[in-house]
């Protein structure tokens, strides 16, 4: 919110220096990002009109003007404006006067003809930066007087960040209430009385938008002087706010909304056919509107409409078809209270964002309507001359928000400040506030006004307390007594642990967003029904809650690749959102809730690109593959002591022949394998990805186990190969072995996979050790070789392997 400082001390007149209010606004939460004076060495500069001027002899961009300036006689002025012109008002520096930037005027020769002084332009006196040729005032600028008493300077413009729940602040009045609670002041008296009709002309308005769009306000003013220029004060206030003058028309709309808050239109009353109505729009309208493009509708949008025909979008723009022009002289006014859940993110659908969608879409007093019409129809008859109809209002009354009542007890007030602030005080504050105290035994019984949508509890007052009174005023005090500690279960492996693992494991920690582009979801062929869709997105790009973290990651690592980083290991913990009564993405679990709110689960996942270990002087470098980030997601589970299984299958985004779903126990968890190359090529990528996504819960609950003491005894190891089909799964072999060797067996080790010359086609030599060991007694060769030979004779009947010779 931008705004000139004069124009906040009209509301509220203030002995405070520009600092002391500047530093004020900002302990009040109203934090002020930038202040440029304006106007604060014009000395000497004053309203001038240019009498003639004729072409330099000896140059074909000067001119050699006549100018006026309230002096015994006109001055000779050498400009090079291009818009200078006999019969202009504009400012002169005469000789003498020190312009900003020390520049001091002094009489000067160009091209062989004198100049005594200099025709400015905004941005030489430092007053308006986007100004181009020297200025232009109105044609009833008194002639001699000093600009700065013209131009009510010096001033300042201030911008302040708002918090989305402070929209009653983006109304200069709802600034200066706050300033006045703070200074003990009063905010001025608002002239909007109602003006007098004195023709009949009205339109009928139809509301057909229940509590999106509950009240309507609109006035027909007739016989209007056509294309007039906005008095110098107010194009001045709104050139200080960051508005460009338009006209007095469009100019009155905006001063209305940046000193109430209230925004407003106003329609070429011609250019209208009947009925004004509000309605939701239909899927395929179309509507050509201000800033000259078509945009199609669909059945979200809020519109007025004429003879039920969209002529603007309700609370962000007005139409082409309707807008007012320079042979404007019938007017309609407008002023409406619409909804914020109306408003919200539908201007974004459209790439519009404007200064009333800003305000709707935070909240506006539904109060102001009516007073703001007649603010308006006030500045525009005083102005403009025309004659006012009759107000038109409708309300629909049960749809409209209510003042609250909120108590504020005087104990309660003083316990969570920590200190006792006077009974008289507060009531100043809250009166200044205009939040109508009522004093009660045990403190204040406050109703808040409609324009303060983020006062609801009792709390909301005592913070408004503190930050009027002062949060520098509140006593600081230690914390007494013991901290508790957080009891830590030993159950489950704590997300620190996991972090740390994947850490040593050489993966770097990311962060991203939890939404993400409906566009980028398409690549993974993510079905509509697992996306959890928002209402009001930041952007377009992040319009989806994320359901995986693979999406952010991949992302991530592209653009890392893309900035020559050709070793690329990533991982992220957070969570992930499921539409209730979906099948989780990647995982075998669904929510239970058929109709609620999503469900978020928290993941565990990483990418790994490039090669496997870091660059090193001792090899040449491996490229990862399934084994390696599959014995990186083993070190995650074996912190929990978990045994995880891996079972044939692939989602749609994953490369079909090295994928797996990951199991624990009977649930499937997650998935580990190569991303599609088609998939990786989306984004950018031209080499293998690897990555996995795990829910994190099972992941990280240990398995309880007993404690056994070491065996006396040796082990024996015996090494066997065997020659068995490709496509039975080692999996499959090590279940079937362990089953077979029973508790003798206390490790199991595939140490060589082969296949080639010598191994028929299909096939593939595995050689396993097996480590045999008892606790009670040293094994016996015949002990060994039943074993031996009760694995050979289950793994040719399981799988037809034989050992190779």
């Amino acid at each position: 919110m931008k705004f000139s400082e004069n124009w906040l001390r009209d509301q509220v007149p203030s002995a405070l220096t520009r600092a002391e209010l500047v530093s004020t606004l900002t302990a009040i939460g109203l934090e002020v990002e930038d202040v440029t004076p304006l106007g604060e060495s014009l000395e000497g500069v004053v309203v001038a009109e240019i009498l003639s001027a004729e072409r330099h002899p000896q140059a074909d961009r000067l001119q050699v003007c006549s100018v006026a300036f309230g002096g015994a006689a006109p001055v000779q002025i050498v400009c090079g404006a291009p818009n200078a012109r006999a019969g202009l008002k504009t400012a002169l520096a005469t000789v003498g006067a020190v312009l900003p930037g020390d520049f001091t005027i002094k009489p000067a020769k160009l091209r062989g003809v004198e100049s005594f002084g200099m025709l400015c332009s905004g941005k030489e006196l430092a007053i308006d930066e986007g100004a181009a040729g020297i200025m232009e005032l109105p044609a009833d600028a008194p002639v001699g007087t000093p600009l700065r008493e013209y131009l009510a300077l010096p001033d300042a413009s201030i911008e302040i960040k708002l918090t989305p729940n402070r929209a009653d602040c983006f109304g200069i009045r709802g600034i200066a209430y706050d300033v006045a609670a703070v200074t003990g002041g009063a905010v001025s008296p608002l002239n909007a009385e109602p003006v007098d009709s004195s023709v009949t002309d009205q339109r009928t308005v139809n509301l057909q938008a229940g509590a999106d769009a509950p009240r309507y306000v609109g006035r027909v003013i007739r016989g209007v002087r056509a294309n007039v220029q906005s008095p110098i004060y107010m194009q001045e206030r709104l050139r200080r706010s960051g508005i460009k003058p338009i006209n007095l028309y469009v100019d009155v709309t905006a001063y209305v909304m940046l000193e109430l808050g209230q925004p407003m239109h106003a329609f070429d009353n011609d250019r209208l056919q009947g009925e004004i109505g509000v309605r939701k729009s239909r899927a395929g309208e179309s509507l050509m509107l201000l800033d000259g493009r078509e945009h199609k509708l669909d059945d979200s949008f809020l519109v007025v409409t004429d003879n039920d025909a969209p002529i603007a979008l309700a609370g962000i723009m007005g139409g082409e078809s309707s807008k007012v022009s320079d042979t404007t002289v019938n007017l309609f006014l407008e002023a409406a209270h619409f909804a914020p859940a109306s408003i919200m993110g539908q201007g974004r659908k459209l790439g519009l964002h404007t200064d009333a969608s800003h305000r709707f879409e935070r909240g506006v007093d539904p109060e102001l309507p009516g007073i703001a019409i007649e603010y308006a129809t006030r500045l525009i008859v005083e102005n403009a001359g025309g004659e006012a109809g009759p107000v038109t209002a409708v309300t629909l009354a049960d749809q409209l928000p209510v003042a609250r009542t909120i108590a504020l007890r005087r104990d309660r007030l003083s316990s969570l400040l920590g200190m006792q602030v006077p009974d008289e005080r507060v009531a100043q504050i809250l009166g200044s506030l205009g939040l109508q105290p009522v004093t009660s035994s045990e403190g204040w019984s406050v109703t808040a006004p409609t324009r303060r949508f983020d006062l609801e509890i009792e709390e909301d007052l005592i913070e408004e307390v503190a930050r009027i009174y002062g949060y520098d005023a509140l006593p600081m005090t230690l914390p007494n007594g013991d901290a508790p500690l957080k009891t830590v279960s030993e159950a489950t492996v704590p997300a620190g642990s996991v972090r740390r693992q994947l850490a040593a494991r050489d993966y770097r920690e990311t962060i991203n967003y939890a939404f993400v582009d409906a566009g980028d979801l398409a690549h993974w062929q993510v079905d509509e029904s697992l996306r959890v869709e928002l209402a009001n997105p930041l952007s377009a790009e992040l319009a989806v809650m994320r359901p995986g973290l693979l999406p952010g990651l991949l992302s991530a690592a592209a653009r890392n690749l893309a900035r020559q980083q050709a070793r690329v290991r990533l991982f992220e913990l957070g969570n992930v959102f499921t539409p209730a009564g979906q099948q989780a993405w990647v995982t075998s679990k669904a929510s239970d809730v058929a109709d609620g709110a999503p469900v978020h689960t928290q993941r565990v996942a990483a990418v790994a690109v490039g090669s496997a270990h870091g660059e090193q002087w001792s090899g040449n470098p491996t490229p990862v593959d399934f084994y390696a980030i599959k014995g990186d997601l083993e070190s995650l589970a074996a912190l929990a002591g978990l045994t995880l299984s891996f079972e044939s299958g692939a989602p749609t985004f994953a490369h079909p022949g090295r994928s797996a779903m990951v199991r624990v126990g009977d649930e499937i968890v997650g998935w580990i394998g190569q991303l599609h190359p088609q998939l990786a090529a989306a984004f950018g990528v031209d080499v293998p990805v690897y990555g996995y996504e795990l829910d994190l819960a099972p992941l990280t609950q240990r398995v309880g186990k007993s404690v056994q003491a070491l065996s006396k005894f040796p082990s024996v190891r015996r090494d066997l190969a065997f020659v068995l089909p490709q496509t039975v799964q080692w999996g499959l072999v090590a279940q079937t072995i362990k089953q077979t060797a029973g508790p003798l067996l206390k490790e199991l080790v595939l140490f060589d996979q082969y296949a080639g010359k010598g191994i028929a086609e299909g096939y593939r030599s595995l050689a396993i050790g097996l480590v045999l060991q008892d606790a009670q007694r040293t094994l016996t060769d015949t002990d060994v070789e039943g074993v031996v030979t009760a694995v050979v004779a289950a793994m040719n009947a399981e799988f037809g392997a034989s050992i190779r010779g």
